[in-house]
């Protein structure tokens, strides 16, 4: 994480001559930056004449989201999963305490947050950017990474289950990154950039006004956090949450009569809220296509410079869904990714041995899991074509519902390699499922924008599968790429699948 935050800053910033260009470049960038939709979209330009305020604009909220989840993913395995898994039980067997337990977790990962902070800013200042724009900027991040792991923490101490605390701190960000999408492209708003973690990051100016009240707001969110998850630490027993399951309910019988339903009735409610977050931001996604790119058809000279800053084909509808379904593969193979790692998770905890010990195969349960997963990573594909259908509709954009579902299905064999790399994880060891899941999504979105931004060779971006998608629905499908993407994906779920079958059990 300290190599993904670092490098994308300095390479940002080393190319920001060949991108901007003279004065008149960046003049014409914060006029086209200035459009509600690309504030939306994108952040409140500031100080984009100067090689630090561009490094903000164009790396800003992506570093803050991938360190903001990095570390909830971190705190929630740590804490709520080491407890789940029964790693915690001799540290709490000696003189540590619960809360002294998780205090003493919270101080390293807060450090590690720090120090990721503090390489940022000592980079930024060796590139020539002035050292107090680059140190509010870092301390910025580390905070919102910072507020990431405090929610983490204290929602671990709530909910009884590792998957149920992971989820309601995604739903805390989604919010966040909601709040601050929606005070930046709306001014009467501006005050929804106050709401932690990402809206005070906006309020910073660095490099121009260099505020520290955003940062103080950060801090004594990570704080408040921090003392309610230490004092609720002390009111629960090991292994539970505030929240306990109802001791007794109406029996609830559907879904259980196989394998496969079962694996779908645990996956409905994880599918709802992902399925809820996407379908809000792809509707947000279709309500400012007019606006975007109607501005930007009335200057070509705009779009030409959002073009050179990484944004192509935005002065048309389709070719601004296309840019931005692409980046629909990223939470979609974060949520196969997660599946495979509850699935991970439900092995080590020993909540599949009951199943085990009966006449289901291991194959069989995981080849549930498998097309299970797969369903519901189409589904997700299919709500986002319909959410952005819906938000263009209702603006009088362009964008055909099967327009809109060709540009999102697109995305789906992308998202199939996070899926098929989770298996094959999965097929060695339990451990790191989520990790190198969402390696070719994720990973692979970032290969591309620093490619992009440092012009590597033609070898190095070919290693991205976002080189071979297709500019869907500006353009027609890639069939053959598809195809090629798609056999990979199935190649690598054959392998963990023979890994799986043969390895022992990890209890």
């Amino acid at each position: 994480m300290l190599i993904v935050v670092v490098g994308m800053s300095v390479l940002v910033a080393a190319t920001y001559a060949s991108t901007v260009g003279d004065g008149d470049g960046a003049e014409a960038l914060a006029a086209l930056a200035g459009n509600p939709a690309i504030r939306t979209l994108f952040g409140e330009p500031v100080g984009l004449d100067t090689v630090g305020g561009f490094t903000v604009w164009r790396t800003g909220t992506i570093l803050a989201i991938l360190l903001s989840v990095w570390g909830l993913l971190v705190t929630t395995r740590v804490t709520r999963g080491g407890e789940e898994t029964g790693r915690w039980d001799l540290l709490l067997a000696g003189r540590l305490s619960r809360t002294a337990v998780l205090g003493r977790h919270l101080a390293v990962l807060t450090a590690v947050m720090i120090m990721i902070g503090l390489a940022l800013a000592v980079a930024l200042a060796a590139v020539g950017t002035p050292a107090r724009g680059a140190l509010v900027h870092a301390t910025g991040l580390a905070l919102a990474g910072a507020v990431a792991v405090t929610a983490a923490a204290l929602a671990a101490q709530v909910f009884p289950a590792r998957s149920a605390a992971t989820g309601a701190t995604l739903a805390f960000l989604g919010v966040g990154l909601l709040a601050r999408m929606i005070g930046d492209g709306v001014t009467a708003l501006g005050w929804l950039r106050w709401l932690p973690p990402y809206g005070p990051l906006a309020l910073l100016s660095p490099y121009r006004d260099d505020r520290l009240a955003p940062l103080v707001v950060l801090a004594l969110t990570a704080v408040a956090l921090s003392v309610g998850a230490l004092a609720l630490a002390g009111r629960r027993d090991i292994r539970a949450g505030l929240l306990t399951p109802a001791t007794r309910r109406t029996r609830r019988l559907r879904l259980l009569g196989s394998v496969e339903t079962f694996a779908i009735r645990r996956m409905l409610g994880s599918l709802a809220g992902w399925s809820t977050g996407i379908g809000a931001y792809f509707l947000l996604i279709g309500l400012l296509a007019d606006s975007l790119t109607g501005f930007l058809a009335d200057n070509p000279r705009f779009a030409d410079l959002a073009a050179q800053a990484g944004f192509a084909g935005l002065d048309t509808v389709r070719g601004y869904a296309a840019t931005l379904f692409a980046l629909l593969a990223v939470p979609v193979g974060a949520f196969t990714a997660v599946r495979l790692g509850a699935f991970a998770s439900a092995e080590t905890g020993g909540r599949l041995t009951l199943l085990h010990a009966g006449p289901t195969t291991r194959v069989r349960l995981l080849r549930a899991e498998i097309l299970t997963t797969t369903a519901g990573a189409a589904v997700l594909v299919t709500v986002a074509g319909m959410a952005a259908w819906l938000g263009s509709t209702l603006v009088g954009a362009d964008l055909p519902l099967p327009a809109a579902l060709a540009g999102t299905w697109n995305v789906l064999p992308v998202a199939l390699l996070s899926l098929a790399a989770a298996v094959l994880t999965l097929g060695h060891t339990p451990q790191g499922v989520v990790a190198w899941g969402v390696v070719p999504t994720a990973g692979g979105f970032l290969l591309t924008v620093t490619a992009d931004s440092f012009d590597a060779p033609g070898w190095v971006r070919g290693l991205s599968p976002y080189t071979h998608l297709a500019a869907v629905p500006s353009a027609g499908p890639d069939w053959p790429a598809m195809a090629a993407m798609v056999a990979v994906a199935v190649i690598a779920v054959a392998i963990g699948l023979a890994g799986y079958r043969r390895r022992d059990l990890r209890l």
